[in-house]
């Protein structure tokens, strides 16, 4: 049994409810006619720090007892958890300190220290920055917020699949960008719960292909400071927690280019006129690079 339940899900929504943006959920015509699938969006980009990263984070500090928050918490991130953990951790008044890999996206860095949180920049890749944080909450008393794995975090990542499922019930199949495979755990926790379960497929990096195990598939790159448009989603090894929800509930996993993260960017800005980063971008890639899996089927893009 995967160690994050539905029940478990369904208490971080309600813990997070009106502390984090409830989504719109659209049918998108334009994106259906151009797949040739029945296209549905959860806009997750609309949370005030542009991600569901949020929702794990928020999750993650609401847990703490009262010694743990007045001491504090420290988080590594490319740049959305980083984000989300100083938001939510200043607005609770708990002290943050969040490490990032050096080739973190700036813009992201320079929030999460508008935000309020103590930057640290180390490290070439997420691997070398949690290596990092791991020294620092060890040698200051902080409590870890992982990005991904940790069932708390998993289970508030799994609020979006619930609010997307509420409003759309009738989905075949969810698309799920996977980076450290928080999300894409979460989401699968709830999909399979329902009477009738929905299909979940996970879209990773082909430059990152971190839960591809199998003979044939590549490995993930050793390039650490390789870059990518689809920085989101650049992780090298899968979480310890996440890797067996992801293997016991996950139908399958695809890797796609950047190419085709790139111009799944464009379409989303095109026709629904929102800027989604690659990491977004991703799922919408997966449909249009694999067309047998979801032509004719009612998919739900996060």
């Amino acid at each position: 049994m995967p160690p994050v339940t539905l029940a478990e899900v369904s208490r971080a929504a309600e813990r997070i409810e009106g502390s984090v943006v409830r989504t719109p959920t659209t049918r998108s015509q334009a994106l259906s006619n151009i797949t040739g699938a029945d296209i549905v969006v959860k806009f997750e980009n609309l949370q005030f720090t542009g991600s569901y990263k949020e929702r794990g984070a928020l999750t993650k500090l609401l847990s703490l007892t009262e010694d743990e928050k007045r001491r504090g918490v420290v988080a590594m991130s490319a740049g959305n958890h980083a984000q989300a953990v100083a938001h939510h951790a200043t607005i609770l008044g708990i002290p943050a300190v969040i490490v990032v890999p050096t080739r973190s996206p700036f813009v992201k860095v320079a929030r999460a220290r508008h935000l309020g949180a103590d930057v640290v920049e180390t490290g070439r890749s997420l691997e070398e920055a949690a290596s990092a944080a791991r020294t620092i909450a060890r040698e200051r008393n902080l409590t870890m917020v992982h990005p991904f794995d940790d069932p708390v975090v998993i289970a508030g990542q799994g609020t979006v699949a619930l609010e997307l499922l509420h409003d759309e019930p009738g989905l075949d199949v969810l698309v799920v960008p996977v980076g450290g495979g928080g999300l894409i755990a979460g989401t699968a926790v709830v999909a399979k719960s329902r009477d009738r379960p929905v299909e979940v497929i996970g879209v990773q990096s082909d430059l990152f292909p971190s839960f591809f195990s199998r003979a044939g598939h590549p490995s993930p790159s050793e390039d650490l400071s390789l870059p990518t448009i689809a920085d989101g989603i650049a992780v090298r090894m899968p979480g310890a927690v996440t890797k067996p929800i992801v293997d016991e509930l996950v139908d399958g996993l695809v890797t796609v280019s950047d190419a085709a993260v790139e111009r799944a960017v464009a379409l989303y800005l095109e026709h629904e006129k929102v800027v989604a980063e690659g990491a977004g971008a991703a799922g919408l890639a997966a449909v249009l690079g694999y067309p047998d899996r979801f032509v004719g089927r009612r998919v739900g893009l996060i």
